[in-house]
């Protein structure tokens, strides 16, 4: 069976704030090479592509207030992106015993995109303590690997059951794992919004951790900062993710549906449906696709057989 990725995103300032902190990326990652000068016809064609080697997808909610917190979260994906192109040998068909080194490289991505903030702050004292939160997806399918610091947040919808991929490193979290909360406390707790975890900022330690799965066609994928999560619930998001529609659709969805839950964040969402290629659906994704939408990736995994498989300190946001 072979899979087709409809992705989309949207960000959105919400109700309240005056400024958007966060951001998001969808990349699809080729080979390339430049010809510059042939003897052979190449149709007029100067870059040649191969395949696509994977697909990277994120989302990072920056703090720091005003221009601070959304200059973070755009460094973390600038360096992130300097990073993987030329620093990370991502040039390859990941075989299974080259993914410890593929999460070595995902943890030291973070590191230097944790470094890059400190620094730059270091250098202007407004924007000390600025910093975000990120969480990635390097998609080759169907094989995951989520790498996640702060309280962004990755789900995947297999339906009938909404699972939370990644847990928020914030000292409400950590009090509930400690049994001091009870886990429907923890939304409503001042603790709810302190970082004990991020890029940049105030705080005392980085933990970059790692998730990884393996897709199935009919999964979908949802990124997403807290201005979502705030207000809506995992039931909330379970059943605007089983409703029927395009991955634009559904992120139009979700984020209306915070808004009129009072939209007191900035809203930023990434949702990737796996789709059967030969599927309606799939067909209509791809005459879509036509239509050059700046916030989409064709094919980001390509249409590729599936293998069937307490703290001392914190940092408010």
């Amino acid at each position: 069976m072979r899979c087709k990725m409809d992705c989309a995103a949207l960000t959105d300032v919400g109700r309240v704030r005056q400024t958007n902190e966060d951001q998001f990326l969808i990349a699809d990652m080729n080979k390339s090479m430049l010809v510059r000068q042939t003897s052979l016809s190449q149709d007029d064609h100067t870059r040649l592509f191969s395949g696509s080697q994977g697909a990277l997808l994120l989302v990072a909610d920056g703090m720091g207030g005003h221009a601070a917190g959304r200059q973070a979260s755009a460094l973390a994906v600038q360096t992130l992106e300097h990073y993987i192109l030329n620093t990370m040998p991502w040039f390859f068909r990941l075989q299974h015993d080259e993914e410890a080194d593929l999460q070595d490289e995902l943890k030291s991505a973070m590191e230097a995109c944790h470094k890059n903030i400190q620094t730059v702050a270091a250098a202007h004292p407004e924007q000390r303590g600025m910093g975000t939160t990120l969480t990635m997806a390097y998609l080759l399918w169907p094989r995951l690997y989520v790498v996640h610091v702060g309280d962004s947040r990755c789900y995947l919808l297999r339906s009938p059951r909404l699972e939370r991929i990644t847990k928020d490193q914030t000292m409400a979290q950590q009090l509930v794992e400690h049994g001091v909360l009870a886990p429907e406390e923890a939304p409503q707790s001042r603790w709810s919004h302190v970082l004990w975890s991020c890029l940049g900022g105030n705080s005392r330690q980085l933990s970059v951790e790692v998730y990884k799965a393996t897709l199935m066609v009919g999964d979908i994928l949802l990124f997403c900062t807290d201005g979502l999560t705030a207000k809506l619930s995992d039931e909330d998001l379970l059943r605007l993710l089983q409703q029927r529609g395009s991955a634009e659709q559904t992120c139009q969805r979700l984020v209306a549906a915070a808004n009129d839950a009072g939209g007191s964040d900035n809203i930023t969402v990434v949702v990737a449906r796996f789709l059967d290629a030969h599927s309606p659906e799939a067909l209509a994704a791809r005459a879509e696709e036509k239509a050059e939408s700046p916030h989409k990736v064709s094919e980001a995994a390509g249409a590729i057989g599936v293998n069937e498989g307490l703290v001392n300190a914190g940092v408010r946001k």
